[in-house]
């Protein structure tokens, strides 16, 4: 039995979505650009799906941009808000993904903008007090980028409140929400937020399509330049049939969201009670109550085994998969960021567990059984 517990850094795609993709990439080969039958189909693909896409988040087509997927998403928004907004000042927090991150640093280092670091707690909750008091002292042009989950540890932004005190002190602000999108349900028309960023192979779809949300409200140009494609804001052509992917993907997710996510997180619970159970001094990294929580993932710092790539290791060879963190560090010798940010026990093994719709109970028992094994040997 080989066990695939590594879906934070991609999912398997689902089969339904390999037969839209596939129909579309048979009979759909038209450049959506070209104003013959054949472009003209392929553009109405693109737009249907835009549309679609809209509904299901409660925003206009008019605010869905076609991207990559989420690393290109949260370039495009943070350089935007410095280029096209007037955006001198960044607040954020040390435990970003890499591509807000990394982007955000070559801002402050090659700009005037003012990057300013909210404060965290232990299991990776932003200081509230703290964030309202950096918003009140400072008038300069602010966006506020904090992840909706961390895809690390887990813990979720209480996004509504972030949100409504933007709004107060006039602030933009930007989240990723490549570990949630299809994971929650999102409206934006009663979530006042500036930008959002989606990647849909974090929830069955295809590698290489995303997108980036940007408030109508906003008047932003094109990061790529080169071509008229998504009205003027990403040139290059379209990746059609990963359009047509997202769309299924994210409708498919959208349709039994509620039991999705209670079939889930019991397995998430399910696992950390055996887990505890079994091994002494085992603790929990971020936040694990459901309402704190991304559902889909457990981080897991061990007692015995100080070399995490050694424990991951060994668990392949007993056919688990499962990752030490963020997949975009593979090989890094650094240790987590995300760690570091919260001032948690480096020293100690961590990896990260995490789960799909297709992740079963049956898979759950294997892979605690050869944990457990690892343990005792």
């Amino acid at each position: 039995m080989k066990v695939y517990l590594d879906n934070a850094a991609t999912t398997p795609m689902a089969k339904e979505v390999i037969e839209v993709m596939t129909e579309v990439m048979t009979n759909n080969f038209g450049n959506p650009s070209s104003i013959h039958a054949f472009g003209r189909d392929s553009k109405v693909i693109i737009e249907n799906a835009r549309r679609s896409i809209g509904k299901l988040i409660n925003a206009e087509p008019k605010e869905i941009i076609f991207t990559s997927g989420g690393t290109e998403a949260d370039n495009m928004a943070v350089h935007c808000a410095v280029k096209d907004l007037g955006v001198t000042r960044i607040i954020t927090s040390p435990i970003e993904h890499h591509a807000i991150e990394h982007t955000i640093q070559k801002i402050g280092n090659t700009t005037n903008c003012k990057i300013e670091m909210v404060k965290l707690d232990d299991k990776a909750n932003v200081d509230i007090a703290d964030l309202e008091m950096l918003l009140k002292k400072s008038t300069e042009k602010t966006l506020v980028s904090l992840m909706h989950a961390n895809n690390e540890v887990g813990t979720l932004l209480p996004i509504h409140k972030v949100s409504e005190l933007c709004q107060q002190n006039k602030t933009y602000f930007l989240s990723d929400t490549v570990q949630t999108m299809a994971h929650f349900p999102f409206d934006l028309k009663d979530l006042k937020i500036d930008f959002i960023t989606c990647s849909a192979h974090k929830f069955h779809g295809p590698k290489g399509i995303g997108f980036l949300y940007v408030n109508k409200n906003l008047k932003i140009s094109s990061m790529i330049e080169g071509g008229t494609q998504e009205r003027g804001l990403r040139a290059g052509t379209e990746n059609l049939a990963g359009i047509a992917g997202v769309e299924k993907a994210l409708e498919m997710a959208n349709s039994d969201m509620d039991s999705h996510i209670k079939d889930v997180r019991s397995l998430k619970n399910y696992m950390k009670s055996e887990l505890t159970k079994a091994i002494p001094n085992i603790h929990f990294n971020g936040e694990t109550d459901d309402n704190k929580s991304l559902y889909t993932v457990l981080s897991v710092m061990f007692p015995k085994f100080d070399k995490q790539e050694m424990l991951l290791f060994m668990l392949d060879l007993e056919g688990v998969a499962i990752s030490g963190g963020s997949a975009c560090t593979a090989g890094a010798n650094t240790g987590s960021h995300v760690l570091r940010g919260i001032c948690a026990d480096t020293s100690r093994s961590t990896v990260r567990f995490s789960f799909s719709r297709y992740t079963t109970k049956a898979e759950i028992d294997f892979a605690v059984e050869k944990v457990i094994k690892i343990f005792n040997s």
